[in-house]
């Protein structure tokens, strides 16, 4: 039978823990009833250096419960690595992991339909949201805008997915080959390329506390992931590059036969004008140019990307 582990990174998440757990409890115990799934499946919350009480709730829910574990997180290390220290270290124990946030927005009862399609022989679930409408017109916005870019630099990504997805043992073996510092999960997973498919979803409003990803962290996000997966942005500078020497020298050139001609040309704000506009463009194509060596560097280190200090079995 199915050993389901489900897998919940949290930072900072006491306000909401008390309610997830009993709502997850609830439903890993229904499909328990529902033969749908071993009595030995199993919640782990993994705290990725919460600064509150979150800790002291999981050890609390671990030993009211054997159903609930825990993962100790060294320090804060961010949501995708504190993602993948969850599923590294189930992997061993389950069939299937799904993966889902704290805050209560990711419509649990989607996990049947997951669990269907996982029998039907899909390795890879992806829930996706049916719709945006409790995002404000900015976070759709932008939402939009990451995705349609993404897609323009050739990363290949699942639309309006976030973390939410079911993987087998299979895939989860698989996803641990790959050993880049700089995660970015929504771009690794469609490499796998296992059999998958997608389950559409209500999100709803976060239950309590803030949102861990403020738009400061969401640009930082989606910059990683086009710099993770993507090469276009220097092929582009090439281009762009290429083009500014054509039009310099055609403009050169101009001005070379108005010489000839006798005619007078030249205006000291056009030439400071076009030199800012190209000193411009050098220190930004050295910018991001110096931003892939930088992912290199950090790559080459191979320094781990979690450490746990303490799990919960």
């Amino acid at each position: 039978m199915n050993k389901l582990y489900l897998v919940v990174p949290c930072y900072n998440e006491q306000e909401v823990l008390p309610e997830t757990s009993k709502r997850l409890l609830k439903k890993v115990s229904d499909l328990i009833v529902e033969n749908r799934i071993s009595p030995e499946s199993r919640i782990v919350f993994v705290d990725d250096g919460s600064k509150d009480d979150t800790w002291n709730i999981i050890e609390g829910l671990h030993g009211q419960n054997p159903v609930f574990q825990g993962i100790k997180l060294s320090r804060n290390k961010g949501h995708q690595n504190a993602l993948l220290a969850g599923l590294m270290t189930v992997k061993e124990h389950c069939d299937t992991a799904i993966s889902l946030d704290a805050d209560l927005q990711d419509d649990t009862d989607a996990i049947d339909e997951m669990l269907l399609r996982y029998e039907e022989g899909c390795e890879v679930v992806y829930g996706v949201r049916s719709s945006r409408k409790t995002d404000s017109f900015f976070k759709k916005s932008t939402a939009l805008l990451f995705y349609k870019l993404m897609s323009c630099m050739g990363v290949e990504t699942v639309y309006n997915h976030a973390d939410y997805r079911l993987m087998s043992k299979r895939a989860l073996e698989s996803m641990e080959k790959f050993s880049e510092v700089n995660l970015f999960l929504r771009g690794i997973v469609p490499l796998i390329g296992f059999k998958s498919t997608t389950v559409s979803y209500k999100r709803e409003k976060r239950f309590a506390g803030e949102s861990k990803y403020p738009l400061k962290k969401m640009l930082s996000f989606a910059w990683d992931g086009i710099t993770s997966f993507s090469v276009k942005p220097i092929k582009m500078i090439s281009f762009v590059g290429a083009l500014s020497l054509f039009a310099g020298i055609c403009m050169l050139l101009t001005l070379f036969v108005l010489f000839l001609c006798g005619r007078e040309f030249g205006d000291k704000i056009f030439y400071t004008a076009l030199a800012c506009a190209f000193f411009g463009f050098q220190f930004l194509s050295t910018g991001i140019v110096g931003e892939y060596i930088g992912k290199t560097y950090m790559e080459s280190k191979h320094r781990p990307r979690y450490i746990i200090e303490t799990y919960l079995k």
